[in-house]
């Protein structure tokens, strides 16, 4: 219980009270984190077919390619990678795919669920600014959802999104 005086100060400013800090620990991590342990990324893709009339490669991903890693759900983490948007307006992209590499997605057959973030950000990331790598911080979330570009395996509300620094 505090005494009179000890009030009389704190509301005064004489003393400082205790600050309790609310800020969560950001765990960093890479893409090989979002494969369960135990199972080598070699392992994630399995057989495939070429697309002969579209002149790609179409992997069919073994069971291995929709395993997600648990121990990261509701984590809050930061995490690099590039853009592949989903919803744009004038102040830029509100929802993307968080993708490993540049192209991911676009140009080639989309990368295994563990492998892709879905990223929801209520401060829009600069359309003029899609090809920088980025780091996004948020609480990881495993889920499997499925999307126009590919089935995401894990998503991000993202507290901060900033450019890659190298």
């Amino acid at each position: 219980m505090v005494n009179r005086r000890t009030a009389l100060a704190l509301l005064s400013g004489a003393l400082s009270a205790p600050q309790a800090s609310f800020a969560a620990t950001v765990r960093e991590i890479t893409w090989d984190d979002l494969i369960p342990s135990g199972v080598p990324y070699s392992e994630i893709i399995g057989e495939g077919d070429m697309d002969a009339v579209n002149d790609t490669w179409n992997p069919i991903y073994d069971e291995n390619g929709i395993k997600l890693n648990n121990e990261l759900d509701g984590v809050f983490v930061k995490m690099p990678g590039f853009v592949v948007p989903f919803d744009m307006n004038a102040d830029g992209v509100t929802s993307f795919m968080l993708v490993p590499y540049v192209g991911a997605c676009i140009h080639t057959p989309p990368p295994p669920a563990n492998q892709l973030v879905f990223v929801n950000t209520a401060k829009p990331w600069p359309a003029d600014q899609l090809w920088q790598a980025i780091w996004v911080s948020g609480i990881l979330r495993t889920k499997l959802q499925s999307t126009g570009l590919g089935q995401t395996g894990y998503s991000i509300a993202a507290d901060n999104i900033e450019v890659y620094e190298w």
